[in-house]
């Protein structure tokens, strides 16, 4: 990226595109990205094998001195992804698949680079 500061949007846009790429690499299908309803918005929904997975993606630009991202997705937010999560799969005639709760931490340089990305599987 160019030497503009970036936005908590575009911090925000660029942490799913990467979390998306690293799905897509690990062989998940993407299903929907920002996928939104009344109750909430979920960042990914992908399929993993049978299962249906909803993805909360963080990121921060810099370090994690004050907290890794994923230390953020406090019970507030878990409570409302699982419930835009129900919507979803009744939506969608998914409610007989089983589903996990998945959070994506990226850290990017200043710039927008990336500097890591870690998965957590099952996260809540």
């Amino acid at each position: 990226m160019d030497n503009t500061r970036l936005t908590r949007k575009m911090l925000g846009a660029l942490g799913e595109n990467y979390a998306r790429e690293h799905l897509s690499s690990k062989g998940y299908r993407i299903q929907a990205q920002n996928w939104r309803c009344r109750s909430g918005e979920i960042d990914l929904v992908a399929v993993e094998g049978e299962l249906l997975v909803f993805v909360e993606v963080r990121t921060r630009s810099g370090s994690a001195r004050f907290g890794t991202p994923q230390e953020s997705v406090n019970l507030l937010k878990q409570r409302q992804v699982r419930e835009t999560a129900q919507y979803y799969a009744h939506r969608n005639q998914l409610l007989h698949k089983q589903q996990r709760f998945d959070v994506i931490s990226v850290l990017t340089e200043k710039d927008g680079g990336l500097r890591t990305i870690e998965h957590v599987c099952n996260a809540f």
